[in-house]
């Protein structure tokens, strides 16, 4: 294992590849350069979500086809980012395309719930074991309305969110996302920092962080809530079982069954935040994988193919909340088009056969990455859970987000430049994860693992 002195030399050694390639990114990117010119004078930050912002621009990408995207400028890269962990399914895929066109074809819209959506709820709720479904547009949207139904439920106001998780833009849990090492607060109970400027103070009021993988920090919280004078208030606790806003962090064994146990012992609604792990890491994401049944979850990204989609579900005990005084609205909920694309993509793409696939293809690229950086002794770890995973600059495993802290981005974004000039498009930050489609093939693989691999080797020199 490297000793300090030799991780100040790798981080110099990134310093100088990320220099590198960067005058190379721009060289071959001019015409997303241009467009950013162009893009900036009508959208802040050039950008439809700042999210997809990057320094100097982002590469604007101009079209997709199975494991391929090609940016404005022509250049062909195969797709790891896949929409943010969206396109499980690959880019264009034909049965996707032939669900779209031909709900397009029989009208684009109309406020009115579809037989197609009655099946996809459906399908929805066989796959994650769930009694009721809504629908909603975004993952935003599935995390805020499960959160207004969960408050309901259990008639408190009262939120736990775990320390560096993402729920989407909703103010109620746009704190303690990414906080800074001065921002944190201590270890058992962290600080409720705010992710953005124009979120009202006293939304922090009804909330209240814990840490990952902690069942101890938990019960403590849930214990002292329960002896407050007038009653507890927290009724709500809202989770990612699969931590995903910091590279991939897994539940410790017992962990996701001692927060079952104690919300169910304190009647705390128990949300899970499938968005990125639902219909990725499993069939039936982590409910599936783990076997542990939240009173409520949401889910979005890869269960549409594409489109604009969202959900969430659970029992008919929490979820009849709605018509019983709980407002649930939204015009485009249950769109044609999204639900004729999920349908599609639940029941005739991301099939058995795919996840078998989905295994043998993440085990080759997570093999390959961790021969690459234990050959050059780099500090770092890699995370296979099928069609996700990634890699992240710190030896130890994360167990939760102050460990995220501990790694070193700089070797990230060394990488990042690195393999965008050999062909391979990723999402640019170290939080974010690879996502490999039903399109990708062992070629696709072997050119990521081939490009990463020279890599390690240039930053070991």
């Amino acid at each position: 294992m490297p000793t300090d002195v030799d991780i100040d030399r790798l981080l110099a050694r990134a310093g100088e590849i990320e220099k590198l390639e960067r005058e190379t990114t721009l060289a071959r990117t001019r015409a997303s350069a241009a467009l950013h010119g162009r893009a900036v004078r009508s959208m802040p930050l050039g950008v439809a979500s700042s999210f997809q912002a990057n320094d100097p621009y982002p590469i604007y990408l101009e079209r997709g086809r199975g494991s391929r995207v090609w940016d404005v400028d022509g250049n062909e890269y195969v797709d790891y980012h896949n929409g943010f962990g969206t396109m499980a399914v690959g880019h264009a895929h034909p049965r996707v395309v032939e669900a779209i066109e031909r709900a397009a074809g029989e009208g684009t819209h109309f406020a009115v719930t579809t037989e197609a959506g009655v099946a996809l709820a459906e399908e929805l709720c066989r796959r994650f074991r769930l009694e009721r479904v809504r629908f909603s547009n975004s993952g935003t949207e599935a995390t805020m309305d499960a959160l207004r139904v969960a408050r309901a439920a259990s008639g408190r106001d009262g939120v736990i969110k775990i320390e560096g998780s993402y729920h989407g833009h909703h103010d109620q849990v746009m704190f303690s996302v990414v906080p800074s090492m001065y921002e944190l607060g201590e270890p058992e109970r962290p600080a409720s920092t705010p992710f953005s400027r124009g979120i009202p103070g006293h939304t922090a009021d009804d909330l209240v962080v814990v840490p990952f993988n902690d069942a101890d920090a938990l019960r403590r919280v849930l214990d002292e809530d329960a002896s407050r004078d007038g009653g507890p208030r927290i009724g709500t606790m809202i989770i990612e079982p699969v931590m995903m806003n910091i590279g991939i962090v897994p539940p410790n064994p017992g962990y996701l069954e001692a927060v079952r146990e104690l919300c169910t012992r304190h009647g705390v609604v128990l949300v899970f935040d499938e968005v990125k792990c639902g219909a990725t890491i499993a069939p039936g994401g982590a409910i599936e994988l783990y076997g542990v049944q939240p009173d409520l979850a949401c889910f979005a990204k890869a269960i549409g193919g594409g489109v604009p989609i969202g959900a969430f579900g659970g029992t008919a005990a929490v979820m009849d909340e709605i018509g019983h005084g709980v407002a649930h609205q939204g015009t485009f909920n249950g769109n044609p088009l999204a639900m004729r694309a999920g349908l599609a993509t639940l029941t005739e793409v991301l099939t058995d056969d795919a996840y078998r696939r989905f295994a043998e293809l993440g085990s080759r690229m997570a093999s390959g990455c961790r021969a690459a950086l234990e050959a050059n002794g780099i500090p770092a770890h890699v995370r296979d859970f099928g069609c996700k995973g990634n890699v992240s600059y710190r030896a130890e495993p994360l167990t939760q987000y102050r460990d995220y802290l501990e790694c070193h981005e700089g070797l990230f974004y060394a990488s990042w430049g690195w393999v965008i000039n050999r062909g391979v498009f990723m999402t640019p930050g170290d939080e974010e994860q690879w996502t490999i489609s039903v399109q990708h093939t062992e070629a696709d693989i072997d050119r990521y693992v081939e490009a990463y691999a020279s890599f390690c080797t240039a930053l070991a020199k």
